[in-house]
């Protein structure tokens, strides 16, 4: 059996998801010195649940990283919309929080420091006693209270990505946004991390949007995949419905029929726009 997929109507799709991101007639251009404006996103329509976890694919080049950076304010739309919860995007906010993929840390702050200063930064109104609380509870949720006084350059790559992951879910915001958070791990430690966000999402069921290149943690972590088409002017080609209920089980899934079809379904998509590039 061909996997078919349950919608590829984006419009549609943002009319009939109960709307806490809606992304309507996105377009993202830069001026050129000679070419007039160059287009990276044209027409991008989509919405997200307040409890979904999205991914987003495509080849380099397609606007990926470019739309989450508008999303979470760091960019700004040349026209269309952007809002959250019925209130429009346009700078950054404590709502929504980016992990990026180096981890961005401050070198010179322990790894609790570094989770303090954004709790600090934007929980003013909370009392020494519950900051420290609301620190140490992250640390816990992703197992660096051990690691909680060294510093950066002390520990590993997998560990540094958990001391962003905590940052970022510390300050309690409404939406989770990650940019390829574990394209630089190595295979193993990335399957473990992978297991620890899909572990903590599925206790808090936050709204995510999480860019990658990886069809497979697609596949593992999300309610839905983004098939970008390639750039310039990109917009998403189709969305594909995950068919696996939460909590999830790596070894059930790769071994179902559903996972490959829909695996070979969205490399399919990804390998025509490849060649189309060639």
């Amino acid at each position: 059996m061909k996997y078919t997929p349950t919608s590829i109507d984006t419009e549609q799709q943002v009319m009939s998801r109960n709307n806490f991101l809606e992304i309507e007639n996105l377009v993202k251009s830069y001026p050129t010195p000679d070419k007039g404006n160059f287009v990276v996103l044209d027409g991008v329509n989509l919405s997200i649940s307040e409890d979904e976890f999205i991914s987003v694919i495509g080849h380099s080049g397609c606007g990926k990283s470019t739309l989450l950076k508008i999303v979470a304010g760091l960019e700004t739309a040349t026209s269309g919309s952007v809002r959250l919860d019925g209130k429009e995007i346009r700078k950054p906010g404590a709502e929504r929080m980016m992990v990026f993929q180096n981890y961005s840390l401050l070198p010179w702050l322990t790894v609790r420091e570094n989770i303090r200063l954004a709790v600090d930064e934007v929980l003013k109104n909370a009392t020494r006693a519950e900051k420290i609380s609301i620190v140490n509870e992250h640390l816990a949720m992703v197992n660096l209270t051990p690691a909680a006084d060294k510093y950066p350059d002390e520990i590993s790559g997998g560990m540094k990505q958990r001391v962003g992951i905590a940052r970022a879910l510390a300050i309690r915001p409404k939406m989770l946004l990650m940019d390829e958070p574990f394209g630089a791990l190595d295979a193993l430690t990335r399957g473990k991390l992978q297991r620890q966000v899909l572990d903590i999402w599925e206790n808090n069921r936050q709204a995510v949007m999480m860019i990658t290149h990886d069809v497979d943690e697609a596949i593992y972590m999300s309610d839905r995949i983004v098939l970008m088409t390639n750039g310039p002017a990109a917009n998403i080609g189709e969305i594909l419905e995950v068919p696996f209920d939460h909590p999830r089980d790596r070894s059930a899934m790769r071994n179902s029929k559903e996972y490959f079809e829909l695996r070979n379904y969205a490399l399919n998509f990804l390998d025509k726009y490849f060649t189309q590039n060639e």
